[in-house]
């Protein structure tokens, strides 16, 4: 496979990996703006209890998915840099008569660096996690990721 497609895949899996974790802790909008490091960890806790719950995990199990919630929330902060509130960053970008072009190119090769950096542990992580797996619990974990109306660990 050709070195730009293969690293073209990963970073895609890479950003829907980060999607997840990122709609799991976000705040903006639903919740009234950002959350605190305590909230994140609380909710950090609950989404890992829920899915230890659903997918019955023992506790090597359990350990994986711990990892993979560190690792995701790792990748949240590396994505986020610096930047507290990104509509700051848009108004800056189209604040002037003109959209500032090497400043979202700037924004975006710090985003990829993030992506790039992290990517790797997030990908080994939920790799380890969905291969200590049984069969059952890997097929349920794939019948929640075809019905994605809601989040799968809320849905019955």
């Amino acid at each position: 496979m050709k070195t730009w497609i293969k690293r073209t895949l990963i970073g895609a899996l890479g950003v829907t990996l980060l999607a997840g974790g990122l709609t799991a802790c976000s705040g903006h909008g639903r919740h009234g703006g950002e959350w605190s490091a305590e909230r994140i960890t609380e909710m950090r806790g609950k989404v890992v209890g829920k899915i230890t719950d659903k997918l019955a995990l023992d506790s090597t199990q359990k350990q994986k998915l711990e990892l993979l919630a560190d690792q995701l929330l790792a990748a949240r902060t590396a994505m986020r840099g610096t930047q507290t509130d990104p509509r700051t960053e848009l108004q800056a970008l189209i604040g002037g008569a003109q959209f500032d072009r090497s400043r979202a190119q700037a924004l975006l090769d710090q985003k990829t660096q993030a992506v790039q950096g992290s990517g790797p542990k997030l990908i080994a992580a939920f790799a380890d996690f969905y291969d200590s797996l049984n069969p059952q619990q890997q097929q349920q974990v794939r019948e929640r990721l075809q019905h994605r109306r809601s989040s799968w660990w809320s849905r019955g």
